[in-house]
């Protein structure tokens, strides 16, 4: 599997973003969590560059994705079930 830069913003409450982490812990793929309910200045920044304010929003290498979006997850980190 190619390694890829994937950054996923989100809060402690949040279930999709639970879900989300869970999905790509359980296939071992790395990612960098950042608590948008923690750190302000990340929040304005997804904020700006995804034009969303509901968690998760993920970056995988250049893509913005709104929500656990499964299928356009698996085809950028090219996960087959």
């Amino acid at each position: 599997m190619t390694e890829h830069n994937i950054k996923i913003y989100g809060t402690k409450t949040c279930v999709y973003c639970d879900s989300l982490k869970e999905y790509l812990d359980e296939r071992g793929i790395e990612y960098k969590y950042i608590d948008v309910g923690e750190d302000q200045e990340k929040a304005r920044h997804i904020i700006k560059k995804s034009g969303q304010s509901g968690v998760p929003v993920s970056e995988i290498d250049d893509e913005v994705i709104i929500g656990f979006d499964k299928v356009k997850i698996d085809k950028l980190l090219e996960i087959k079930d």
